[in-house]
């Protein structure tokens, strides 16, 4: 019996021939061209929404940044023009008392300072209150220390310098005069 053998060649041609192979093929490789170009076309719109957001991105960062300088340049806009009325006020005292001099001169210097006091804790500032209270460092900033037997621990006794806090937070310290206790020989 003899086996009828193809080449390889040959049966590549035969499975070729056939109409419906063909059009089988031909359908699964548009299918397939349709779905590159499809996943292509989804790509190239990823890409631009992605330049997109990182363009926007970029565009914010910059915004943000102008507004932090804007911010820290004109920040104290507002207080600076209310100390600018105080400060008028300073120069129509210096005045009044060129004219007129003595006591309209110490009630006006008074108004001022009240003035200026009241701007200041309008602000949120604050004066540090020392009067009969324990030395804090944190607060008070020791100029003069004297030794003393009525005290056991260190002890404001006199304040020097007015110290300041911004909304609880220390601005300046109140330089103080400090009691500490006698040492013992």
């Amino acid at each position: 019996m003899t086996k009828k053998t193809t080449r390889p060649a040959e049966a590549v041609k035969n499975r070729t021939k056939s109409p419906d192979m063909t059009k089988t093929l031909k359908d699964k490789l548009k299918k397939k061209d349709a779905e590159i170009k499809l996943l292509k076309q989804e790509n190239d719109k990823l890409k631009e929404q992605n330049l997109r957001r990182l363009a926007d991105m970029e565009n914010l960062k910059k915004r943000m940044n102008k507004e932090k300088t804007d911010f820290y340049q004109y920040a104290l806009s507002d207080f600076l023009t209310e100390l600018f009325i105080v400060l008028d006020n300073f120069e129509r005292a210096l005045e009044i008392q060129n004219q007129k001099g003595g006591k309209a001169f110490r009630e006006g210097i008074m108004m001022i300072y009240k003035q200026y006091h009241d701007l200041l804790i309008k602000y949120g500032a604050k004066p540090i209150d020392i009067q009969g209270k324990k030395f804090d460092p944190r607060l008070h900033q020791a100029f003069i220390t004297v030794e003393s037997e009525e005290v056991d621990e260190p002890e404001v006794v006199e304040e020097l310098q007015k110290g300041y806090t911004l909304h609880n937070r220390l601005l300046r310290p109140a330089l103080v005069k400090v009691a500490v206790p006698k040492k013992s020989k």
